[in-house]
């Protein structure tokens, strides 16, 4: 018998029967910058093309009713590559959210933008802020853009509020554990990534949620993220449906607890 986690939704798709969904994917999107020069294109080009994907990507978490997904849009080494690209990056950033934010409200999407926004231009941050509002009563999905944001970062910020809290009086030293420290990261109030991907066939997290991907699937993919279209998502969606989510315990354990629940359900 395979074993299932009782975390996620379960559904058929495409006439194949997924039997456990992640209820929250988190995506690095890889590879534009290939696709464009295997196109004779500049990367600026990949970039646009990817747009594309993240709205396929977007359809396929509505369609199959999972909760939370999180984009790493940019993350705080980008502002390393040409002054060109970062620019054109930032005006995709702009013209994305205002071109989607009607397709959001439609489809129940929420948006998040985590990480920090202080390097943005005033009119991006503003941007930002408006479509956070006007989305923030959607609940079918939680798509977080992370943007200027670094796993390092987050876990940094997180214990520069937790000093200063300690420093105001308001907590002890002593009352500060693993918990507390989730409780001050980035989507404390969400569930953890179930599944990451990786497109473009690179094979690491690259700062990304550094301390919420602890136990988090990892699945690595060589499409580039042009060409992630929804057939591309089933199939990692099929993947983590057939591994055995284990958290310290062994395989039997996982196949005892779920041969109970199955018994106790029948």
């Amino acid at each position: 018998m395979r074993a299932t986690s009782n975390q996620g939704s379960k559904m058929e798709s495409t006439g194949l029967e997924i039997r456990e969904l992640p209820r929250h994917v988190a995506i690095i999107m890889d590879g534009n910058g290939r696709w464009a020069k295997k196109r004779f294109l500049p990367r600026t080009a990949g970039h646009q093309a990817g747009v594309s994907a993240v709205r396929n990507t977007i359809e396929c978490c509505v369609e199959k009713g999972i909760g939370v997904l999180t984009l790493f849009a940019f993350s705080s080494e980008n502002w390393r590559r040409p002054q060109k690209e970062v620019s054109v990056l930032m005006k995709l950033f702009f013209s994305t959210l205002e071109k989607e934010t009607e397709k959001m409200l439609e489809n129940g999407v929420r948006l998040r933008v985590i990480g920090d926004r202080n390097a943005f231009s005033e009119e991006l941050q503003r941007r930002i802020a408006e479509t956070e509002r006007a989305t923030w009563g959607n609940d079918k999905l939680n798509l977080l853009i992370a943007a200027n944001y670094g796993g390092r970062w987050d876990i940094l910020q997180a214990m520069r509020h937790i000093a200063a809290d300690v420093e105001k009086g308001v907590l002890s030293a002593s009352a500060v554990t693993a918990e507390l420290l989730e409780s001050y990261l980035s989507f404390a109030d969400l569930p953890g990534p179930d599944l990451f991907i990786r497109t473009g066939g690179e094979q690491r997290i690259s700062n990304f949620t550094l301390w919420q991907l602890a136990y988090t699937e990892l699945y690595f993919t060589p499409t580039l993220w042009p060409d992630f279209d929804k057939h591309s998502f089933t199939e990692a969606l099929k993947d983590f449906a057939g591994r055995q989510r284990r958290f310290g315990l062994t395989g039997e354990q996982i196949e005892s607890r779920t041969e109970r629940s199955v018994l106790a359900g029948s």
